[in-house]
């Protein structure tokens, strides 16, 4: 039981796995956005830029059928008049074509912030694996891909015969109407059923892109033996670090006691502590901590002291400061007094 709870996903997804995730290209993202940005941005757009399009439309074909009269077909006339349509045309539709790809882009940075990776288009060959590509018709996020369509076609469809059959009293009066005015009445109720249509798809769109990220946080989620080993990859096996640490003060151990023989004095706390100091005036601001220790190390130096004829200088409150700084520090201001008096005992035993 506690093996099979272990291999649960219940754990959040750490910054790593978030980053892995993120360079592989899997990230919350919902096409749903996009469709409703580009559906609202386009109706925005066509509110204000109807009255020139149709301006230019129309005198495309006024200027069209008056060329009717004169024009002679050939195949370079043909050619020449099917490229300046295309002109024409560009010139009247680029708003559009620079709308989608601005939306586009937008909606799509919005949800995912910089990215950029081309892992997604690396070879895979689990892609064409059958039984894969089988199961993804039969899996949970497809059944929700269909419902998500079924009742996205089936809302949107009845808004719209509920605005269209909301009108069909006025439209029965349209016979007695000009040209203008029943094209002005379709546009408006064209209009209106665009308008309902983009409210439902920001609704969908909210909601779809909810859903996109707890399933993404979901998939995310990691067993605690994955967090244990990614814990290992990023800051090391604990035991291998603990064994470099102990090397590492070995080896600082025993530069450390390289250094007592030249030290000038070992000031001693009888029973526990021992530190080394040296001072050159020439080189040296002021004394200097060599070597350092407690209990068996402080017994340790102090043979070694004994060997090199080092003096060994009893003094337990200058000890137990010193025994505070670091190795390879100076003797700190305060105690430059006191530490100098042991330092003059000692010069002063040498000359004698």
């Amino acid at each position: 039981m506690a093996e099979g709870s272990d291999q649960e996903k219940t754990e959040q997804a750490t910054g790593k796995r978030r980053q892995d995730f993120r360079e592989k290209g899997q990230v919350a993202q919902s096409k749903e956005v996009t469709t409703a940005a580009l559906m609202t941005f386009s109706l925005l757009l066509w509110v204000f830029y109807a009255r020139y399009f149709w301006a230019d439309l129309l005198n495309i074909m006024k200027t069209s059928l008056q060329m009717l009269s004169r024009f002679e077909v050939t195949s370079l006339t043909v050619v020449n008049l099917f490229w300046e349509l295309v002109v024409v045309l560009a010139g009247m539709l680029w708003p559009v074509f620079l709308l989608t790809m601005l939306v586009g882009f937008f909606s799509s940075f919005l949800q995912v912030g910089p990215l950029f990776t081309l892992k997604p288009f690396q070879p895979d060959l689990n892609k064409f694996n059958p039984i894969k590509g089988m199961a993804k018709f039969v899996s949970k996020r497809s059944a929700v891909e269909l419902i998500k369509s079924l009742a996205k076609v089936s809302l949107i469809g009845f808004v719209a015969y509920k605005t269209v059959s909301n009108e069909f009293a006025t439209a029965l009066t349209l016979v007695r109407l000009d040209l203008n005015q029943t094209l002005l009445f379709l546009g408006r109720t064209a209009f209106l059923v665009m308008a309902k249509t983009s409210g439902i798809l920001i609704i969908l769109a909210i909601i779809d892109f909810a859903f996109s990220k707890y399933e993404m946080e979901q998939k995310m989620k990691m067993t605690k033996q994955e967090v244990k080993e990614e814990f290992k990859e990023t800051e090391g096996d604990p035991q291998l670090k603990a064994r470099v640490r102990s090397v590492q003060q070995q080896m600082a151990r025993k530069r450390m006691m390289a250094e007592v023989p030249k030290a000038d004095v070992v000031i001693t706390n009888p029973t526990h502590l021992s530190i080394a100091i040296t001072y050159d005036r020439e080189t040296m601001d002021a004394p200097t901590i060599v070597a350092k220790g407690a209990d068996h190390l402080a017994f340790r130096i102090r043979e070694i002291a004994r060997e090199n004829h080092v003096p060994l200088v009893e003094n337990k409150p200058v000890a137990r400061a010193l025994y505070k700084q670091e190795v390879g520090e100076q003797v700190p201001e305060e105690m430059f007094k006191a530490v100098a008096e042991i330092l003059a005992y000692v010069y002063g035993l040498k000359r004698n």
